[in-house]
């Protein structure tokens, strides 16, 4: 059923449930009441309308696509899902609440050439109550130019601007100053806000992923520390409850994956392995949170924990959340009975006329016969917001004028990446990179390849969308001792499979500790153990990020090379080496990296890229 028809059959659902009952019939021996006392029917419950999105990465523009017979389809975009929230408020006047679970930035030209104010602009404009900071709005460093802060320089420049610009609050209770124990001043506020929507109060906590100081540059969180999110949670909730909120959300930069949205309350296609939002669901006493946002693992979501629903979606503002709360006006307790939630309505300009969706790949399968028409939304049409696309344009503008840069080079056949695996398109970029600085190994995490690559003419666009994070090219030179447990560590932890080149390695199935099982140099030879190597890879992991830092701390300082006095960044210097090479991209072979065992694992995460930065 298309997302704006199952709403509408929710509502009549509603209505009908809010009917008073018919009161028992009167004997005879009873007198009717005057109408001066008539007993009174009982107030309506309050419906709220909760909103989510998570993980936006700047996808400011719509997704296209090219469908058989020339047709463009467009996902997601930012002044097409104004025209959904306009939707939602007209059905629900005064009763909307938008919030966002976090990375709100870094992916995209369109939010990085500007830091993240163009995002920040739109989400002002739409009228978001909050967001979660998410690992990702760190990553900017100091405001400007540079990737990592200098002496002196404030490595949360980028995102106090950002701070300071937005309507709204970014939260966050479980961050805090390592010294002093304290939310940072510059949060501007506790990790907590209260608001009041249709006379009910609403405490919002908003937490991010204590995994933060592994998957961002070390350099940029150091001063902070990333605490544990159940007991914050519960700090902040008391504190909420005794100011007076009457339902309390949970907006979250964690999630989880539960593969089948059919049934909201069956749990049985989550995936234990990789899911956050579980502990913090299935730890919190009952009533402590009303409703959870949640994020970071690009995962839709939309079931039940006991009663709180929990929803997330695959981000990049293709879809989003709603749940509907209704609210006793007298005890002032929310009717868990009547909760309702969608997940995952995808944001669509146009649909099949038959189908009513705008899936590129369900619409690519149904071939010619697609017939795209305006969308519809809660029995209305879905109209773009004029003054969101008004905003949008000089950024969109000044993307397209970078996008299309030539770079002098042709890639002869699609890349891929493969969060899992050996891929194509790892495997180039590792061997331009060893190549370029004449080392004996690269490496790259696969969390940090954040496209593919098409086949023809390179453009600055298209490697941008792969390499979206402003490294800079570091060189390690370690023992082969010390090489041996960097791949171990490498290997061991469990986000995703390193990109590798200089050597072949033999892999365990499954994800854990003992994972690597063997590896020599792409020769055949052992590594020698006292021998020095030198290796290349992003200043992100030579800085010890994605589990690299209990090896790489006991490396000597002089051994480590962050690549700091370079004149380009490591995108840019790819882009110089390729083109000064004169030849094109090609496929290289593959067969560097295998693995020892077959099967499945027991419990297998996505395959798809997280939210790890290179």
């Amino acid at each position: 059923m298309h997302p704006s028809r199952l709403l509408l059959a929710l509502g009549a659902l509603v209505a009908s449930g809010c009917a008073s009952a018919p009161r028992p019939a009167e004997s005879p021996s009873q007198t009717p009441p005057s109408q001066s006392q008539a007993v009174k029917a009982p107030a309506e419950p309050v419906r709220l309308t909760l909103v989510g999105t998570n993980d936006f990465h700047g996808w400011l523009m719509p997704h296209t696509t090219s469908l058989p017979g020339g047709l463009e389809l467009r996902e997601g975009g930012a002044a097409v899902f104004a025209g959904y929230v306009a939707r939602l408020r007209a059905d629900n006047p005064d009763g909307v609440l938008l919030l966002d679970a976090g990375d709100l930035f870094q992916g995209t030209l369109a939010s990085n050439l500007t830091e993240g104010a163009s995002v920040i602009d739109v989400y002002n404009q739409l009228g978001y109550a909050a967001a979660a900071l998410g690992n990702h709005e760190f990553d900017y460093g100091p405001a400007g130019p540079k990737a990592v802060p200098g002496p002196g320089e404030d490595p949360f420049g980028a995102l106090v601007e950002r701070i300071r610009q937005a309507r709204f609050p970014l939260l966050s209770v479980n961050v805090r100053e390592a010294a002093s124990g304290q939310h940072p001043a510059w949060f501007g506020n506790d990790g907590t806000l209260l608001v009041t929507l249709k006379g009910v109060k609403v405490g919002i906590v908003g937490l991010t992923t204590p995994s933060t100081p592994r998957i961002v540059n070390p350099a940029l969180v150091s001063t902070l520390r990333f605490d544990g999110m159940v007991p914050t949670t519960l700090d902040a909730v008391k504190r909420l409850r005794a100011q007076g909120a009457e339902v309390v959300v949970g907006v979250a930069h964690a999630g989880g994956k539960c593969a089948d949205l059919s049934n909201p309350r069956d749990l049985s296609s989550c995936d234990r392995s990789d899911g956050e939002i579980y502990e913090l669901a299935e730890s919190l006493p009952p009533g402590t949170l009303d409703v959870i946002f949640a994020g970071h693992t690009h995962q839709a979501m939309g079931h039940y924990f006991g009663n709180v629903p929990v929803l997330s979606t695959s981000g990049q503002g293709r879809s989003f959340g709603v749940v509907e709360l209704f609210v006793d006006p007298a005890s002032r307790k929310v009717l868990t009975e009547r909760t309702r939630l969608q997940a995952a309505i995808p944001v669509c300009a146009q649909v099949d006329a038959k189908t009513g969706s705008c899936d590129p790949r369900k619409l690519k399968e149904q071939g010619a016969a697609v017939q795209l028409v305006a969308s519809t939304f809660l029995g209305g049409p879905v109209v773009a917001d004029k003054e969101v696309e008004a905003l949008v344009a000089p950024a969109l503008a000044r993307v397209e004028e970078v996008q299309r840069r030539p770079l002098g080079v042709t890639v002869t056949a699609p890349l891929g990446r493969n969060y899992e695996s050996e891929s194509a398109l790892g495997n180039v970029l590792t061997d331009a990179l060893r190549e370029m600085e004449k080392v004996d190994v690269a490496l790259l995490n696969s969390g940090g390849l954040r496209a593919n690559l098409k086949a023809g003419p390179l453009t600055y666009g298209d490697l941008y969308e792969v390499l979206p994070f402003d490294n800079t090219v570091a060189i390690v030179t370690v023992t082969g001792d010390e090489l041996r447990r960097l791949l171990v560590a490498a290997y061991g932890t469990g986000t995703g499979v390193f990109q590798e080149s200089g050597l072949k390695v033999k892999l365990a199935r499954c994800p854990g500790p003992e994972r690597l099982r063997d590896v020599t140099l792409a020769n055949g030879k052992p590594l020698e153990p006292k021998r020095l190597y030198r290796v290349v890879l992003p200043d992100f992991l030579a800085r010890g990020a994605a589990g690299l830092g209990s090896v790489l701390s006991q490396v000597p300082p002089e051994r480590i090379d962050l690549g700091l006095g370079r004149e380009q960044i490591l995108r840019d210097a790819l882009a110089t080496w390729w083109k000064s090479r004169g030849t094109p991209i090609s496929v290289p072979a593959t067969g560097r990296i295998s693995f020892v065992d077959g099967g499945e694992c027991a419990s297998k995460g996505s395959a798809a890229p997280r939210s790890e930065r290179p």
